[in-house]
């Protein structure tokens, strides 16, 4: 799960959500030279779901809201082991253009997966139906009429989720949805599936760290 792929400015609220286009890169050789391969979410579920076939070692590599890092950064270190990545897509970002359409458009044709992370970001566990609705359904809906992809997983935004959040997410017709819940993400629990947070501060030891802990799993 990464954010940002850029070093934070100066009085970031969040740091740790920026990661240095340097470390990412090296977290990305790491992989490689481990054996690891970048994968879709899609291609997990159909393996899960339906036996389709997946390289040894698959990750899914996720960028959460939508930042340009993703296109200037992430894209061109990803794109040279033609690897790709999923956009847990925030639409307000595209609308403001924190993440223009253009962009996103590159991405895809560079093999990203887009998926949902809400159209404004709020908690889903504190708004009414009518609101929830128009979050979780309606940024499918939005994100499909803009780039004409499937959009068939959702992100719980800052991972809150309940048993009505999840609702409302099957019937808006996700095949399943990602959490924040530090864990690996696992077959049984397709609406609550477990990442791994990777923050600034990891480094490219730390990356591994986590990486190599889950494993034994």
């Amino acid at each position: 799960m990464y954010h940002l792929i850029s070093a934070p400015p100066a009085n970031a609220p969040y740091p740790d959500l920026y990661v240095p286009a340097r470390e990412f890169a090296g977290q990305i050789r790491w992989l490689v030279h481990n054996g690891y391969h970048a994968v879709s979410l899609r291609r997990v579920y159909d393996y899960w779901r339906k036996g389709y076939a997946l390289p040894r070692r698959p990750v899914v590599l996720t960028f959460d809201d939508g930042y340009l890092s993703d296109a200037t950064h992430a894209l061109p270190v990803l794109r040279r082991y033609r690897w790709a990545g999923v956009l847990n897509l925030e639409v307000r970002h595209a609308e403001r253009h924190d993440l223009p359409v253009w962009r996103i458009r590159q991405l895809i044709s560079n093999g990203w997966e887009v998926d949902a992370h809400t159209i404004t970001h709020p908690d889903l566990t504190t708004v009414d139906a009518a609101r929830l609705r128009h979050e979780v359904a309606g940024s499918r809906v939005r994100i499909r009429r803009m780039f004409h992809v499937p959009v068939d997983f959702f992100c719980y935004p800052s991972g809150r989720y309940d048993r009505r959040v999840i609702g409302a997410v099957r019937r808006a017709g996700y095949l399943a949805a990602t959490t924040t819940d530090d864990s690996l993400a696992r077959p049984g629990h397709l609406y609550t599936l477990g990442r791994i947070r990777i923050n600034g501060s990891d480094g490219v030891r730390g990356f591994a760290s986590k990486l190599s802990a889950l494993r034994q799993y």
